[in-house]
């Protein structure tokens, strides 16, 4: 049996998922939700959106996940980034997350977001 020892992923936005993002950089472990626009079971990619922006995930260590176009998912892994600069989210780990409540999701993302820049001033001084 194959045990994988993961990395609990930085909880970003779709948004986070940019090119012009700190977050986006070969390896990086991050957390993302989004609603499933599209999947093949061919290939195991799903796009994932949130608003205006789309990422790619690979799902072929999801062996057990029912996928479900409309549905909201939670997806932790590593970016890849390809040749032409297109991020792929290798998914360790995934589950249906229907029902969270995304306005109120992004709120606290935001929030956890202005508490570790504060943390980080703070600590610097």
């Amino acid at each position: 049996m194959a045990f994988f020892e993961g990395k609990s992923g930085a909880l970003v936005s779709l948004q986070d998922m940019r090119p012009s993002s700190p977050f986006f950089k070969q390896g990086t472990s991050v957390r993302i939700i989004g609603k499933l626009h599209e999947y093949s079971s061919e290939t195991g990619l799903a796009t994932v959106i949130d608003g205006n922006d789309i990422l790619k995930v690979s799902t072929e260590h999801l062996k057990d996940l029912k996928f479900q176009v409309g549905s909201v998912y939670q997806f932790i892994g590593e970016l890849l980034i390809r040749t032409d600069n297109e991020g792929v989210l290798q998914a360790h780990v995934g589950r249906n997350v229907d029902g969270i409540d995304l306005n109120l999701y992004h709120q606290s993302l935001l929030l956890l977001k202005q508490f570790q820049a504060n943390h980080l001033n703070n600590s610097a001084t």
